[in-house]
């Protein structure tokens, strides 16, 4: 090959690699162009409302959608709470209702031991001490006495009619006598009181 020849070759390919080179170098500055600067997150989501129509019944039925779940969460914390609270607050009914039986003991040794106090005084004494510092206790709990006064009125939310008793000095449902104690445990009632319960003479 001559000299002539080799050099024009060489010309050859030096404009073809520049060839080359300048259209790769376009295609790079087209896809920058093409691609634009980056967008931030903040600037993204105004572009988004700014695009979206508002009445557009897609938004709305998620924002719909979006509200529902947020409430059926809320609801669902909220009785996870008081679930909660109520298990917290009856959690010893069962262990106080196996008490009561020991507290109706003690009531009924304080009765037999005050008709023969004179002679068991010191006796009656300790029952009472003991009696009291356990209704302390157990009030510290929840645990309270349904207190009832001779004559008040019969209530059947807290009380339980045994029998009925022939009364001149006492209107009609009227409590005669407190058989067995009831208890109420916060505001839940853990057993009711046993009573009797006036009614009017036949005669």
């Amino acid at each position: 090959m001559s000299e002539e020849n080799r050099e024009y070759n060489r010309e050859n390919e030096a404009e073809e690699a520049g060839y080359e080179t300048g259209e790769a170098s376009g295609e790079r500055e087209a896809e920058d162009q093409s691609a634009g600067p980056e967008l931030s997150r903040e600037e993204l989501e105004r572009l988004c409302r700014e695009n979206v129509c508002p009445d557009c019944p897609e938004k709305l039925q998620m924002e719909q959608e979006v509200a529902r779940v947020r409430a059926d969460a809320d609801n669902f914390r909220k009785r996870m709470a008081k679930e909660k609270d109520q298990h917290c607050k009856y959690a010893t009914e069962s262990l106080l209702g196996d008490i009561l039986p020991v507290l109706d003991n003690l009531e009924l040794a304080l009765q037999h031991g005050r008709k023969v106090q004179e002679s068991c005084s010191d006796m009656v004494q300790g029952v009472e001490m003991t009696n009291k510092v356990m209704l302390d206790t157990l009030k510290k709990h929840g645990l309270s006495r349904i207190e009832i006064e001779p004559g008040e009125e019969f209530d059947p939310k807290w009380q339980e009619a045994m029998y009925e008793e022939e009364r001149e000095d006492m209107e009609r449902g009227r409590v005669c006598q407190v058989i067995q104690t009831g208890y109420i445990l916060n505001d839940r009632l853990l057993r009711p009181a046993k009573v009797i319960v006036s009614k009017e003479c036949e005669n």
